[in-house]
């Protein structure tokens, strides 16, 4: 129950009649699994590289040795690794002369930037309808679309308005504020839009910050510390200090990222009624466990944020655990049979989950989950259990219309056959 193949366009679902073929054009699920994959490989690499290198300046930054430094340092740093010695010196401000070969990181934000925006158009804004907009809500493709751009927009200018407020100057109340706002946005996010959609359009907003801190405030003080020397002039320490503190907020937005970008796989978590509350408790653990990297190297006084964390995701574990939904009571007294099932499962599933999809969205079975007879069916119900029934993450956007007595039915015969559910 776990497709994430795409179509190029917006599918229209024909509910209980039959659709006419020509109205049913997209381009080969082929041609779009693998373009789904190279934006998604591209964008991993990219991701890869520019968090890779976040982790590390700030783990340089950490570790530099300020003692008794030579003078215009602040310090240095020998380290040994590929079987090669490093000696690394960072500068108060900037050398007195500028180096012929002067190394900037850019391009792994804005690669990672740029194929993120089009991996959310490409899975979410060309098929809106399925992955996007809840099952329900009533939403136009082009309003739901409206919504997720306008939110990543304002994610930008509510949080670059607040970092040059009064409030940029108490990094610490800057971080709860914030964290609520974030929180806040899942929440309405997760009103309008699937779980996934909401979950993946927060990753966006904070995606959209970084890559901001990035282009309008960290190079641009990187530029003008450089202009600076090369002129021979004084550095204004204020831009550096600025691009400081928004490198640091990059630093502790990327677990919490990350995260976002596989939480796809977790129907628990964003098929949960609370889903932006589990959202919020794994992004606290998520910087508690950055900061205490961020600070082993003074000591071990935030040790204690490792267990927290791994006792937090026990927590969540539990309260995310699927729930026995309320059900009629004649699908509760009733003896639900194998045909009963199979018929629901052929109805609503069986169109992608096939070893013969007939589905245009799908050359085989999504996860390579087949629905096609009563084994398979058995073996698949605790899966079926938490996607279907428990969460109703599945069918995707509900494109069959699965109706709730249908899921009455097929929670009430895995609860008759597996007593131990």
């Amino acid at each position: 129950f776990q497709g994430r193949r795409i179509t190029i366009k917006r599918l229209t679902f024909m509910r209980c009649v039959e659709s006419d073929p020509s109205e049913e054009l997209s381009m080969d699920p082929h041609i779009t699994e693998w373009l789904n994959l190279a934006i998604r490989w591209v964008h991993m690499i990219t991701g890869v590289a520019w968090i890779g290198a976040s982790f590390y300046f700030v783990w340089l930054e950490n570790h530099l040795d300020r003692r008794n430094p030579r003078d215009g340092l602040s310090g240095d740093l020998w380290a040994i690794h590929g079987g090669g010695i490093y000696h690394l010196e960072k500068y108060k401000l900037a050398p007195p002369k500028m180096p012929e070969q002067l190394h900037w990181f850019k391009w792994e934000a804005y690669a990672t930037w740029l194929t993120g925006i089009a991996l959310l158009s490409v899975v979410y804004y060309l098929n809106a309808e399925l992955y996007l907009i809840a099952p329900g809500s009533g939403l136009s493709p082009a309003a739901a679309i409206g919504i997720g751009i306008a939110a990543l927009v304002a994610g930008w200018v509510i949080y670059d308005l607040l970092c040059d407020s009064p409030l940029g100057k108490q990094p610490a109340l800057l971080g709860v504020v914030l964290f609520v706002l974030i929180i806040g946005a899942a929440w309405g996010l997760s009103q309008v839009f699937s779980g996934r959609g909401a979950f993946i359009h927060v990753g966006a907003i904070i995606g959209t910050i970084m890559v901001g801190n990035v282009f309008r405030v960290i190079m641009p003080a990187q530029r003008a510390l450089v202009a600076a020397i090369e002129a021979g002039k004084e550095p204004d320490p204020a831009l550096p200090a600025k691009g400081l503190l928004r490198s640091r907020h990059n630093n502790y937005f990327t677990l919490p990222v990350l995260f976002i970008m596989i939480s796809n796989h977790f129907p628990s978590t964003y098929g949960h009624e609370a889903n932006w509350a589990i959202l919020a408790g794994l992004a606290v653990l998520s910087v508690l466990v950055r900061h205490y990297f961020n600070t082993r190297h003074e000591s071990q006084k935030f040790a204690w944020t490792l267990p927290v964390a791994g006792l937090g995701m026990i927590c969540l574990a539990f309260v995310a655990a699927p729930k026995q939904p309320a059900t009629n009571a004649s699908a509760e007294s009733a003896q639900i049979t194998m045909q009963q099932v199979q018929k629901i499962v052929t109805d609503r599933c069986t169109s992608c989950h096939s070893a013969t999809p007939s589905s245009n969205m799908f050359t085989s079975a999504p996860g390579g989950v087949m629905l096609d007879n009563a084994d398979q069916i058995k073996t698949m119900a605790p899966q079926i259990y938490s996607q279907a029934v428990a969460s109703k993450a599945m069918p995707l956007g509900n494109m069959t219309q699965m109706t709730q007595q249908e899921r009455d039915l097929l929670g009430a015969w895995i609860n008759q056959n597996t007593p131990q559910h």
